[in-house]
């Protein structure tokens, strides 16, 4: 999952990531953003679909197939999580929540 994220993210990126690492209510949350263009509202549940490529990403032709973070989502899922797109002014911040172990 994470890979996929920081994929995603340094192909979308225009000078920098950000990953950070919290825990919140038997909850650890993975934050990944990048300093882009961002992802349009109406996308944002969309680019979990597979093959789904917008089409800022398919003109900067760097790679991708559009399963990257349809792959991060159901791993998420799969460990009793969620992943998720915030807003955000800038970039993209994509919040994957995975329950603690133990929890």
């Amino acid at each position: 999952m994470l890979r996929n994220l920081l994929d995603n993210a340094e192909r979308h990126a225009a000078s920098r990531t950000t990953v950070t690492l919290a825990v919140s209510t038997g909850q650890a949350v993975l934050t990944v953003t990048d300093d882009g263009a961002g992802i349009p509202e109406p996308d944002r549940e969309r680019v979990f679909d597979r093959f789904v490529r917008l089409d800022e990403a398919r003109t900067r032709d760097r790679g991708g197939s559009g399963l990257g973070l349809a792959i991060a989502r159901e791993i998420a899922r799969e460990h009793g999580g969620t992943l998720k797109i915030a807003p955000s002014d800038v970039g993209a911040v994509l919040v994957a929540t995975i329950p603690q172990a133990g929890q």
